[in-house]
């Protein structure tokens, strides 16, 4: 870490590397066509998934519930903050997953950080996949136990370190579908080991809620798991796909009474916003109904991918709305993304640390707001920069 005299020359050296970060200002309400430091653009820089951020019948909920509540929850959920509204919400997130309780937090780093820390401590081990989320990563040093990573989605190694281990408690951390590759994680294998290894299994599935599954249940519904588990722990945000803001952590009615005990960022922060619940308990209806938001999800999937054929950067796997675009070296990775801006379009340019070294890339994150010809739009200005038009 830098001493005060130190920062500047800290910056210098990042800025250096190609990786000075900056933030956009949004002038408006998130959507596919977005106002940024005053200029119109396409994006494909949000996690709004379903296209549900702007949604006409959440802002209505959310402004009805203004009026009858008001705006702040004015205490933590274990003092007065724990509304009527708050609590209908858990009772209906735990019956959306298929699962037996949930606690409401206010972000999914607090989750997180609250959870791994409540379960685990100096004489325990967490089990990581290396491409988790920074907060998994947060969480597990947080909590002092000892920390493996094991090579992404390497079950084989993964076993081999729960066998090794001598650890009074061991919990699994993975992301169901990761940030940055968009891949999904095999839940019915993990958890196969997790009970073997009489071990937790933990996921966050951030990016899979409202959008994996018939009727948007996320991981559980995509693995087909049927059967709730006691040793797993389901987190997920409701800021992306769902639309507004906020998190969950499903599970057994023991491991949520325990949280609620035991978890410090729940216990020591004020409730979030009742009028917040009211608009995600409206979310759950459109995430249940919103098979055909789905289907144009999957359909502009496969026309970018088709699409970005004879390109001279690569898409990776991933079937989710998160598609990857690698492009290598950090400048290389801006300028691309600043060619793009000059047309008119933002996609974020990802880099070291977010992702391994050598890796830099676009994120291109699509939405059910998009349409075909957003998509094509996209296309023929990465042709056209790849030619050096």
């Amino acid at each position: 870490m830098p001493a005060p005299a130190e920062l500047g020359a800290r910056l210098a050296e990042i800025e250096a590397q190609g990786r000075k970060r900056q933030r956009r200002v949004l002038e408006g309400g998130q959507g596919a066509h977005v106002r940024v430091d005053g200029c119109e653009l396409l994006s494909f820089a949000s996690n709004d998934y379903l296209g549900l951020a702007n949604n006409a019948e959440l802002v209505a909920e959310t402004q009805i519930a203004a009026g009858r509540y008001g705006v702040g929850a004015g205490a933590s959920h274990l003092l007065t903050g724990h509304h009527a509204l708050h609590h209908r919400l858990e009772e209906e997130l735990a019956a959306f997953v298929g699962l037996p309780a949930a606690l409401l937090f206010s972000t999914g780093y607090m989750a997180n950080l609250g959870v791994v820390s409540a379960l685990v401590g100096r004489h325990d081990a967490v089990f990581a996949d290396r491409l988790n989320h920074a907060s998994l990563v947060d969480a597990a040093l947080l909590s002092r136990a000892q920390h493996y990573r094991y090579p992404h989605l390497d079950l084989t190694a993964l076993d081999r370190l729960l066998t090794a281990s001598a650890a009074r408690v061991k919990l699994i951390a993975t992301d169901a579908v990761f940030s940055m590759d968009g891949d999904v994680a095999p839940l019915g294998e993990l958890l196969e080991l997790a009970q073997r290894h009489n071990a937790w299994l933990y996921v966050d599935d951030a990016h899979g809620f409202g959008v994996l599954g018939r009727e948007g249940r996320g991981i559980l519904e995509h693995a087909a798991l049927s059967t709730p588990c006691p040793s797993l722990i389901y987190m997920a945000t409701l800021g992306k796909a769902a639309g507004v803001f906020g998190a969950f952590v499903a599970g057994s009615a023991a491991l949520i009474d325990w949280l609620i005990h035991k978890a410090r960022p729940y216990v020591y922060t004020t409730a979030t916003p009742p009028l917040l619940a009211a608009a995600i308990s409206r979310s759950l209806k459109l995430i249940r109904a919103g098979e055909r938001r789905r289907a144009r999800l999957t359909a502009l999937i496969a026309r970018l991918k088709a699409g970005t054929a004879g390109l001279p950067w690569r898409l990776l796997p991933s079937d989710t709305p998160i598609q990857p675009l690698i492009v290598g070296e950090n400048v290389e990775a801006m300028r691309l993304s600043a060619a793009l801006l000059a047309r008119g379009i933002l996609v974020p340019a990802i880099r070291p640390p977010t992702v391994p070294l050598g890796t830099a890339r676009l994120r291109i994150s699509l939405s059910a707001a998009h349409s075909e010809a957003d998509i094509d739009r996209l296309l023929i200005a990465l042709h056209e920069i790849a030619r050096g038009d």
